[in-house]
Protein backbone atom coordinates (compact mmCIF):
# COMPACT_ATOMS: atom_id res chain seq x y z
CA UNK A 1 0.00 0.00 0.00
CA UNK A 2 1.23 3.50 -0.79
CA UNK A 3 2.12 5.84 2.04
CA UNK A 4 -0.97 7.10 3.83
CA UNK A 5 -1.67 10.78 4.12
CA UNK A 6 -2.77 10.12 7.73
CA UNK A 7 -0.70 7.25 9.13
CA UNK A 8 -1.78 7.57 12.80
CA UNK A 9 -4.89 5.68 13.88
CA UNK A 10 -7.06 6.77 16.81
CA UNK A 11 -9.62 4.39 18.29
CA UNK A 12 -12.45 4.95 20.74
CA UNK A 13 -15.53 3.07 21.84
CA UNK A 14 -19.18 4.08 21.62
CA UNK A 15 -22.48 2.44 22.51
CA UNK A 16 -24.89 1.24 19.81
CA UNK A 17 -27.09 4.25 20.54
CA UNK A 18 -24.15 6.65 20.12
CA UNK A 19 -23.10 4.93 16.90
CA UNK A 20 -26.62 5.31 15.50
CA UNK A 21 -26.70 8.95 16.57
CA UNK A 22 -23.40 9.55 14.76
CA UNK A 23 -24.77 7.88 11.63
CA UNK A 24 -27.93 10.02 11.73
CA UNK A 25 -25.87 13.20 12.00
CA UNK A 26 -23.65 12.04 9.14
CA UNK A 27 -26.72 11.44 7.01
CA UNK A 28 -28.10 14.87 7.93
CA UNK A 29 -24.95 16.47 6.52
CA UNK A 30 -24.71 14.13 3.55
CA UNK A 31 -21.42 12.61 4.70
CA UNK A 32 -20.82 8.91 4.05
CA UNK A 33 -17.27 8.57 5.33
CA UNK A 34 -17.35 8.19 9.12
CA UNK A 35 -13.62 8.78 9.44
CA UNK A 36 -13.90 12.12 7.61
CA UNK A 37 -16.93 13.13 9.69
CA UNK A 38 -15.32 12.26 13.03
CA UNK A 39 -12.06 13.96 12.05
CA UNK A 40 -13.93 17.15 11.06
CA UNK A 41 -15.92 17.19 14.30
CA UNK A 42 -12.83 16.47 16.43
CA UNK A 43 -10.73 19.18 14.79
CA UNK A 44 -13.29 21.92 14.13
CA UNK A 45 -15.83 21.09 16.82
CA UNK A 46 -18.83 21.69 14.56
CA UNK A 47 -20.28 21.32 11.09
CA UNK A 48 -22.44 23.90 9.39
CA UNK A 49 -24.78 22.93 6.59
CA UNK A 50 -25.83 25.78 4.33
CA UNK A 51 -29.18 25.35 2.60
CA UNK A 52 -28.83 26.52 -1.00
CA UNK A 53 -32.22 25.61 -2.45
CA UNK A 54 -33.30 29.27 -2.28
CA UNK A 55 -30.27 30.27 -4.33
CA UNK A 56 -31.41 28.12 -7.25
CA UNK A 57 -34.67 30.05 -7.42
CA UNK A 58 -32.79 33.33 -7.07
CA UNK A 59 -30.52 32.41 -10.00
CA UNK A 60 -33.55 31.53 -12.14
CA UNK A 61 -35.27 34.82 -11.37
CA UNK A 62 -32.14 36.93 -11.86
CA UNK A 63 -31.63 35.20 -15.20
CA UNK A 64 -35.14 36.24 -16.26
CA UNK A 65 -34.50 39.84 -15.22
CA UNK A 66 -31.18 39.93 -17.07
CA UNK A 67 -32.91 38.68 -20.23
CA UNK A 68 -35.33 41.60 -19.98
CA UNK A 69 -32.43 44.04 -19.64
CA UNK A 70 -30.68 42.44 -22.63
CA UNK A 71 -33.80 42.89 -24.76
CA UNK A 72 -33.87 46.58 -23.86
CA UNK A 73 -30.15 46.89 -24.64
CA UNK A 74 -30.63 45.22 -28.07
CA UNK A 75 -33.44 47.63 -28.90
CA UNK A 76 -31.26 50.59 -27.88
CA UNK A 77 -28.34 49.30 -29.97
CA UNK A 78 -30.49 48.67 -33.04
CA UNK A 79 -32.13 52.10 -32.99
CA UNK A 80 -29.25 54.11 -31.48
CA UNK A 81 -31.88 55.89 -29.40
CA UNK A 82 -32.27 55.77 -25.65
CA UNK A 83 -35.70 56.59 -24.37
CA UNK A 84 -36.66 57.61 -20.85
CA UNK A 85 -38.94 54.56 -20.70
CA UNK A 86 -35.95 52.29 -21.41
CA UNK A 87 -33.97 53.81 -18.56
CA UNK A 88 -36.96 53.47 -16.23
CA UNK A 89 -37.45 49.84 -17.28
CA UNK A 90 -33.79 49.01 -16.62
CA UNK A 91 -33.96 50.67 -13.20
CA UNK A 92 -37.09 48.67 -12.39
CA UNK A 93 -35.44 45.42 -13.44
CA UNK A 94 -32.37 46.24 -11.32
CA UNK A 95 -34.63 46.98 -8.37
CA UNK A 96 -36.19 43.51 -8.83
CA UNK A 97 -32.72 41.98 -8.63
CA UNK A 98 -31.95 43.85 -5.41
CA UNK A 99 -35.26 42.81 -3.88
CA UNK A 100 -34.60 39.18 -4.79
CA UNK A 101 -31.13 39.33 -3.25
CA UNK A 102 -32.40 40.98 -0.07
CA UNK A 103 -35.23 38.49 0.41
CA UNK A 104 -32.94 35.52 -0.25
CA UNK A 105 -30.29 36.78 2.17
CA UNK A 106 -32.84 37.45 4.89
CA UNK A 107 -34.22 33.92 4.46
CA UNK A 108 -30.72 32.44 4.80
CA UNK A 109 -29.86 34.43 7.93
Amino acid sequence: MAKRLRPVQIKFFVSEYEKELIRKKMKLFGIRNMSAYLRKIAIDGRLIKVETSGLDELCRQVSGVSKNINQIAKRINSTNDIYADDVIAIKQELEKIWQLLKSTLSALL
